[in-house]
């Protein structure tokens, strides 16, 4: 079954999502995309996690979602971490129910939020972390730049916002994926890297998995791989065998 696009109603406007597989199957696969920096990235998210989607649901014989979290992927409003993780949690709920099973799949920034989210959101049977940060406070240091980046990304469209740039900049860090990733309990955690990722730190794959609670932990270091991995296939087969074995 070809995916399809519709639209949920977000507290900051309309989110576009993108719902791959037979609706009634379950357990859900929740896409977390990354934090879009270079030119035009905002729009880019929305052809790239689409096919990826589709792949995964045909896989595992799941639903997959691909939600366009706000100002990315023709979304309504402009990028914030907390408005990400409520978002998501806006998706879930619409996608799943109060009561429906979700797996989180998260890359990059994504890997944080899907920590975060996994580690406060019940629904969550467990998280997939690629490529993921350990720790935001670097991302901050400059906050202008930073500010910059998402501008020229397109995931920041008000010239007005953030109207308390320091305070948006500590919601970033207080995603805090260690802290994260020790809350999640019992639920089964993968983790997964590229060895020659410049983007992240192979370091902060190691942290995360060191972390993480009393469920079961997979750390994979792909080698020779950088940092965007969604089209590597290793990636893929990996994804897709550990989802099989813990659904």
């Amino acid at each position: 079954m070809p995916g399809i696009w519709r639209s949920v109603d977000g507290s900051e406007g309309t989110l576009r999502v993108f719902s791959a597989g037979t609706p009634a199957s379950f357990p859900m696969i929740l896409l977390c995309h990354d934090l879009p920096r270079e030119p035009g990235g905002a729009a880019d998210a929305g052809r790239a996690y689409p096919p990826f989607a589709e792949r995964l649901a045909e896989e595992c014989g799941s639903r997959v979602v691909a939600a366009m979290l706000r100002g990315t992927g023709g979304s309504d409003g402009d990028f914030s971490a907390n408005g990400w993780l409520e978002d998501l949690a806006v998706v879930a709920e619409e996608e799943a129910g109060p009561t429906g099973d979700v797996w989180l799949v998260g890359f990059g920034l994504g890997g944080a939020l899907a920590l975060r989210s996994a580690a406060r959101d019940d629904r969550v049977r467990g998280v997939v972390s690629v490529a993921a940060p350990a720790d935001l406070a670097g991302w901050v240091s400059n906050i202008d730049r930073l500010l910059a980046v998402c501008r020229r990304g397109g995931v920041i469209h008000s010239e007005s916002f953030p109207k308390d740039p320091q305070a948006w900049a500590e919601e970033l860090v207080a995603l805090a994926p260690l802290d994260a990733a020790a809350h999640l309990g019992t639920k089964p955690l993968l983790v997964v890297h590229g060895s020659n990722d410049a983007s992240v730190p192979t370091a902060a794959a190691r942290a995360i998995a060191d972390a993480a609670g009393e469920g079961p932990v997979d750390l994979r270091v792909v080698p020779a791989a950088g940092h965007l991995l969604m089209a590597d296939p290793r990636v893929f087969a990996t994804l897709v065998g550990w989802i099989e074995r813990h659904r």
